[in-house]
């Protein structure tokens, strides 16, 4: 492989540690590690010479490598004991001026992250790279050393269960508005 097909860590940092930072928040890893997390993937992807050009796109080629750092810290973290933290979702930024549209907005994000963290990890891994980050079912499958096929089959599975998700926690908050005073239940 030429040098010429070779992007340097810098490079890739520059162009995609918003997109790396973004897919671990919706991996699930707690805000006050995020940059810990995305700094340890460029330090991975530094060592690693940078990235050549090949079978997958920069991008899937970082959430690979994203999923194993969140896996790493995922199990790092069980050995430790529980701390309190905050959900980033509920510190959702909005730039709706309407607090009760920005709470709304927030209300929803929550919603959709609650519904994928029922995802496994490896529906959870497909379902945000097509979903949310909009890649191809091969650069996935090339990303991830798997057969499309089983990309495929992961996101069908990824999707009904992420709708069944939904539908459920639809009906929990709507009974749970149908609970709050001066709300008009049936």
């Amino acid at each position: 492989m030429s040098e010429e097909a070779r992007v340097s860590a810098e490079a890739l940092y520059r162009a995609h540690a918003p997109f790396v930072a973004g897919f671990l928040a919706r991996l699930g890893t707690p805000r006050e590690e995020l940059a810990d997390l995305v700094q340890e993937v460029f330090v991975i992807v530094h060592r690693r010479g940078g990235f050549v050009s090949g079978t997958a796109r920069p991008t899937t080629w970082l959430a690979e490598i994203a999923l194993r750092v969140n896996a790493n810290a995922r199990r790092s973290r069980a050995r430790r004991p529980m701390s309190m933290g905050t959900d980033a979702l509920a510190l959702l930024h909005t730039t709706e001026a309407d607090p009760e549209r920005r709470a709304l907005a927030a209300a929803s994000v929550a919603r959709v992250q609650r519904c994928v963290d029922q995802l496994d990890e490896d529906q959870r891994a497909v379902f945000l790279l097509y979903e949310v980050a909009g890649e191809s079912t091969v650069d996935i499958a090339a990303a991830l050393a798997i057969p499309v096929g089983t990309v495929h089959s992961r996101l069908h599975a990824a999707r009904k269960r992420f709708a069944d998700a939904w539908q459920r926690a639809e009906l929990r908050d709507g009974e749970a508005a149908d609970e709050q005073p001066g709300s008009k239940g049936p």
